[in-house]
């Protein structure tokens, strides 16, 4: 198996993060979309294809909030 170099990934973290560091960062767009753990950089990365991140980002703004 491959492994990428993702030191250069322009990775971000969401503005409605707070600043406890229970966050993921992305890396986007292109051919694929990345997460990790902020707390983890040196960690394992997800990798989707953008359509599958978009259909899983549509599902997670639909759901509704915990109580």
């Amino acid at each position: 198996m491959e492994v990428a170099n993702l030191s250069r990934a322009p990775w971000r973290t969401s503005s409605y993060s707070g600043t406890n560091g229970n966050c993921v960062e992305v890396a986007g767009p292109g051919a694929r979309i990345l997460v990790r753990d902020t707390k983890d950089r040196e960690g394992p990365v997800l990798a989707f294809r953008p359509d599958a991140w978009r259909r899983f980002a549509a599902q997670l703004k639909a759901a509704p909030l915990p109580a």
